[in-house]
């Protein structure tokens, strides 16, 4: 993918706002990466909540970059490997399913997408 700032995290993989509030209610300490296929204007809301966004479409200058970065949100755009199913509520990244719930990481710098979760050092 393309990095667009932010650094990296790493998160669950959510899919809507209904998720968003389920996970800051049962978990309220954990990351959230909002999976999209793309962004629209609706998203805000989604995008607002989520710590992070990962979308299969997209470039440096598309919404979902630009909507990220000047929230300051850890954002990867244009993963062309990965096919998101946001109805079913996962992403197929060739071989691999990432379902909502899922660990993933995410380097906002680079543009890379891991499955899991990784210690991220702060700095």
């Amino acid at each position: 993918g393309i990095g667009v700032g932010g650094g990296a995290m790493s998160g669950r993989v959510v899919f809507s706002g209904a998720e968003i509030d389920r996970w800051r209610r049962e978990e309220p300490n954990t990351s959230l990466i909002l999976m999209r296929s793309d962004t629209v204007p609706d998203d805000i809301q989604e995008i607002h909540a989520a710590d992070g966004l990962l979308t299969a479409r997209g470039g440096l200058t598309s919404h979902a970059a630009v909507v990220a970065h000047r929230m300051g949100k850890t954002c990867v755009v244009g993963c062309r490997n990965l096919v998101c199913n946001e109805k079913e509520k996962f992403g197929l990244f060739e071989q691999t399913v990432v379902e909502s719930g899922d660990y993933i990481s995410i380097d906002g710098r680079e543009g890379s997408v891991y499955e899991g979760l990784m210690k991220i050092k702060e700095g």
